[in-house]
């Protein structure tokens, strides 16, 4: 914790430091030379690789405070009864999953025991301490999962009451007068469960090596995919496919239900002040409350160039353990599924480059257990396993109002 604490204040010291090295070596005429911007290029650079290493630093302090939780519970009274315990929460279903996954063992005996979880299709359900395994891949590699509102299913549809107060008003009223009806308006939507799948292969010499940790290294295998795919869904994804299909079916991306850009950049490679002061308050106030900005890194570094009409940056370092660099006062992320500045007009006019708004009104659905299937004939010619993992999981902005984004316009 010192040490990320450490690398904060180097990196808002070097921030520091960068922003009045420009302005020394600004001239009378308010350019700076090629040798200076080359100078601040680099350090600007050092500041993103600090921000990423403090990042980094902060998920291994998340893992390793997780991973140091008992495991067990202390005995404190009279022994109770354990039928309560979940099927996929035993010793005994945890035990027979990996021997399933190894090999080893009796057949039968494991078969049996699997049958708790074993679906129509074959899967096995994976155990609930590997899921949890799972769900951290996930959010490590999911910036999505930690600013959306993520619910669990076990149905396939979730449907999602909306209440809409835009056509119901109040209004005056006479003494004893008839009161005007005015009735909110309601709607709903719904979530699915789309199917999210990988196939990898594992050696046998791997599995049958007491030494190599399977179950860490499936678990960073799909949880990193999983999560890559997801994130890039959540953004981009085109939702339910036309019959026939084009494109499997896939949660609907926060840009594809946005249409109507709340700001358009009069510039088809950069960004002003004006263009982020004008998409922080095309926000409705209550929604601004709790807003974050979303970007690719390429516009990141431009918001750290930008300065307010007193001549002050707009980006704001986080200084604190876990707290994000702000813009305006609210927290800035990156994600590298957002569309990226390439400094080429025609490439990047159009772009939808950033988002600004409440992202726990983008709701993702997960279905209740994710699965896994070992394929033992399939590789077996080259003495290889192979191993199926599955989930299903849906995701849908379920209020455009709460959304706002930023495009770039045609002129460079």
């Amino acid at each position: 914790m010192d040490k990320i604490q450490d690398l904060r204040a180097k990196r808002n010291a070097l921030w520091e430091e960068t922003k009045s090295f420009l302005e020394e070596h600004r001239g009378e005429n308010g350019l700076v030379d090629a040798a200076s911007v080359e100078e601040y290029e680099r350090r600007i650079n050092d500041v993103k690789a600090l921000g990423i290493e403090i990042d980094r630093l902060e998920n291994q302090a998340t893992i390793d405070a997780a991973m140091s939780l008992p495991t067990t519970q202390p005995t404190l009274n009279m022994p109770k009864d354990n039928s309560s315990v979940k099927p996929f929460e035993s010793a005994e279903y945890t035990k027979a999953f990996w021997a399933m996954v190894r090999g080893h063992g009796n057949t039968m005996e494991v078969k049996n025991a699997l049958s708790v979880g074993t679906g129509s299709e074959g899967g096995y359900t994976v155990p609930d301490e590997f899921e949890r395994q799972l769900i951290q891949g996930l959010e490590e590699n999911n910036i999505f999962r930690g600013l959306a509102h993520v619910i669990r299913t076990s149905s396939g549809v979730r449907s999602i009451p909306i209440a809409s107060d835009a056509d119901g008003v109040a209004s005056w009223t006479e003494e004893g007068g008839t009161i005007t009806e005015s009735d909110p308006t309601f709607s709903h939507t719904t979530l699915s469960a789309f199917k999210l799948s990988r196939l990898i292969q594992v050696s046998n010499e791997l599995l049958n090596d007491s030494a190599f940790n399977i179950s860490a290294y499936i678990a960073q295998c799909f949880g990193s995919s999983f999560g890559k795919a997801e994130e890039d869904a959540f953004i981009n994804g085109t939702g339910v496919s036309a019959t026939p299909a084009t494109t499997p079916s896939q949660p609907t991306g926060i840009l594809t239900s946005l249409t109507t850009a709340a700001v358009t950049t009069t510039n088809a490679t950069t960004i002003s002040f004006d263009d982020i002061y004008k998409l922080y308050y095309s926000l409705k106030s209550p929604y601004r409350k709790k807003a974050a900005f979303l970007c690719h890194d390429t516009l990141m570094l431009q918001f750290m160039l930008l300065k307010d009409e007193n001549e002050h940056y707009i980006w704001k370092p986080g200084l604190e353990v876990g707290k994000p660099d702000t813009i305006l006062g609210r927290p800035i992320y990156t994600s590298a599924y957002m569309p990226a500045i390439t400094g080429t007009a025609n490439t990047d006019k159009g772009k939808k480059v950033c988002l600004f708004g409440d992202f726990s009104y983008y709701w993702i659905a997960d279905r209740t257990n994710r699965t896994l299937r070992r394929l033992d004939e399939l590789y077996a010619v080259n003495d290889r396993v192979g191993f199926i993992g599955t989930q299903r999981v849906d995701g849908k902005l379920i209020l455009p109002e709460a959304m706002k984004f930023m495009k770039l316009g045609a002129v460079s």
